[in-house]
């Protein structure tokens, strides 16, 4: 292609849904508010997205009304944390508030739209995003993992390349490889949050759970969210909806405002 988009443009271009992480929030709380009449300070949050410290700098100020976060997740978002952390974040939420969860592996998508780098804060070179991901891929590509493997020294790790082994054909079939490889850990990651979620007791009425790819940029841009499901459960009634419609279509009226994706890019193909 020989035309010019801005940054959220790229990003959309390979997640037609994407909303800037700090648009994600508002559209969330308003819509908390809105279906539930709970405020932030009722909401307890807890994340299952990577420990990288991007993820840290980029978080969105207004998370911090909410309650939290309590972490779950570790290397690229996988909740480590167990049943023993969903439980004691679980007994942190008000009687009658709300329990939030958030889950999603990252992924890295630079200004020049290349899948699977950014550039970080003070360095003069891009670097994988995410970095355990694109280390497994490598193992992977090199037959050095091996089947089983879960040592006690890189346990995390470890469990990504077993993830990853199971789906060897798949990432080899793929035209990137990064791509594949991050929607076959946020599948792993959303089946495991939600045998979690099964075994635990929320002592409060309300569990929302949000899903998605979560995407870096250059440190000059920011971060966006590429939406997999929005539900809410009733935990007194077992009543579910889907919330993801609308919290898409709030986030839409929230494109317009200023934001960092001023700058215009070349756009490219998906690589």
């Amino acid at each position: 292609m020989n035309h010019y988009a801005t940054p959220l443009d790229i990003i959309r271009s390979r997640y037609p849904n994407a909303l800037s992480t700090s648009d994600t929030v508002d559209a969330f709380l308003d819509l908390v508010q809105r279906r539930l009449g709970i405020e932030p300070n009722k909401i307890m949050l807890a994340d299952s997205i990577c420990s990288d410290d991007l993820n840290t700098i980029e978080y969105p100020k207004r998370a911090y009304e909410m309650l939290g976060p309590f972490r779950l997740g570790g290397l690229d978002g996988f909740p480590f944390a167990g049943l023993t952390g969903m439980s004691a974040f679980a007994h942190h939420v008000p009687v009658d508030g709300a329990v939030f969860v958030f889950h999603g592996p990252h992924i890295g998508v630079s200004k020049e739209g290349d899948t699977g780098v950014i550039l970080r804060p003070g360095q003069t070179h891009h670097s994988s995003c995410c970095g355990a991901v694109r280390a497994a891929i490598d193992k992977l590509a090199s037959s050095k993992i091996v089947p089983g493997e879960l040592t006690e020294l890189d346990y995390q790790q470890n469990t990504i390349e077993q993830l990853l082994l199971a789906q060897r054909d798949r990432i080899a079939k793929a035209r990137c490889a990064m791509a594949e490889s991050t929607e076959i850990m946020y599948s792993a990651i959303e089946e495991r949050i939600d045998m979690l979620a099964s075994r635990t007791q929320f002592p409060c009425r309300y569990l929302v759970i949000m899903g998605g790819v979560l995407i870096n940029s250059d440190y000059d841009v920011g971060s966006f969210c590429s939406f997999r499901r929005l539900l809410c459960v009733d935990l007194a009634t077992g009543k579910r909806e889907d919330w993801l419609d609308e919290l898409l279509s709030s986030g839409a009226l929230l494109l317009h405002r200023a934001s960092p994706c001023n700058k215009r890019e070349k756009l490219t193909a998906f690589r």
